[in-house]
């Protein structure tokens, strides 16, 4: 019997589930461009009513969200504030620089999380010689950090500085539900923090595709612009709204059993003797260092011929994301395939 593959590469692999699929198949749409479909306007609406935010726009992905975000909040000659590894940094093309003619501060975090001290020594002072801040950027949860969340006491500092230099302070929240799941808090209070916040949809969430930008009106409205030069304006896209309403309303709370599964994983890695180290797991990314002796490309084969799924995360470090599609029989597999090494 063909069993389904294990697909632990990224929570963006996930596919709609059938009751998803139906609310898209049922939305009503209209053309979003001139504003017209009821389905992006509800998604808007109710993604920045659990943030506590005034109004929310409706892109294609993340990396858009969050370009948008930075363009709107700088100009040529500034700089944004974020931590080295950050998303918007390594893994969006070099998008500060292409599309805000922006540089950037990069600062060393704890896997990921830069401290209030640390943000507020990298913001420039007047000089004709330095770019002028613009923007403070954080990540929750932490991609490279391993899925790492900030506690609500560590944004309050970051927001309070960013507040005592008038500097907006956006969040990369591409897993930010992940972060609230497990930490229990509310993303009303984070509306309270950011100026503007990225929403993924098509990862822990399982839409298969759309991210929301929130903020207030007047920084909605001018981001509108902004997308649509960078090419997101959609007509129906009522149908992919649908599946992001979809997710908010059932998608959430079940985040926990990827963060057990996770945990689980992690465990199992910890006891294997080719495992040199495991990043502390606080949601559902597992980042692991294999011995010298284990090569990367030998450990991912292995899993390969066995329908399990995984990513190099650098030399010899491996990564496990845990989603919507990942079940506790898979679980097993993998268990299984590791301790066959």
């Amino acid at each position: 019997m063909n069993l389904p593959a294990a697909d632990l590469r990224s929570d963006t692999v996930t596919r709609p589930t059938p009751a998803m699929l139906a609310a898209m198949f049922q939305a009503p749409v209209g053309d979003d461009v001139y504003g017209e479909d009821p389905t992006v306007r509800a998604l808007e609406a109710e993604t920045a009513a659990r943030f506590g935010l005034e109004a929310g726009l409706f892109c294609p992905s993340g990396t858009m969200t969050n370009q948008i975000a930075i363009k709107a909040h700088t100009e040529p000659m500034s700089e944004v504030i974020c931590e080295q590894t950050s998303h918007i940094y390594l893994w969006e093309v070099g998008g500060i620089a292409f599309h805000s003619g922006a540089s950037v501060a990069l600062l060393p975090g704890d896997r990921g999380r830069l401290t209030a001290a640390q943000v507020e020594a990298a913001i420039r002072p007047e000089n004709v010689h330095y770019p002028i801040t613009r923007l403070i950027s954080l990540e929750n949860t932490h991609n490279r950090g391993g899925g790492s969340c900030y506690a609500l006491p560590e944004l309050e500092a970051l927001a309070d500085v960013a507040r005592r230099h008038h500097l907006p302070l956006h969040l990369d929240g591409a897993r930010v539900f992940n972060a609230l799941v497990a930490t229990g808090q509310d993303g009303r209070e984070y509306g309270r923090l950011f100026d503007t916040i990225s929403v993924c949809l098509s990862k822990g969430l399982g839409a298969p595709v759309g991210s929301v930008l929130l903020g207030s009106k007047a920084f909605i409205e001018k981001c509108k612009r902004i997308r649509k030069v960078m090419g997101g304006g959609m007509r129906q896209a009522g149908y992919l709204a649908a599946a992001g309403l979809y997710a908010l309303e059932h998608h959430v709370a079940r985040l926990a059993d990827d963060h057990r599964r996770a945990q689980q994983l992690a465990d199992a890695l910890a006891a294997r003797p080719y495992v040199t180290e495991v990043l502390p797991v606080e949601t559902n990314l597992v980042i692991f260092r294999l011995a010298d002796t284990m090569p990367a490309e030998q450990f991912l084969a292995h899993l390969e011929q066995r329908g399990i799924r995984a990513s190099s995360f650098g030399p010899q470090f491996i990564r496990f994301v845990t989603h919507l599609d990942i079940d506790d029989a898979m679980l097993a597999r993998v268990e299984a395939a590791l301790a066959e090494l």
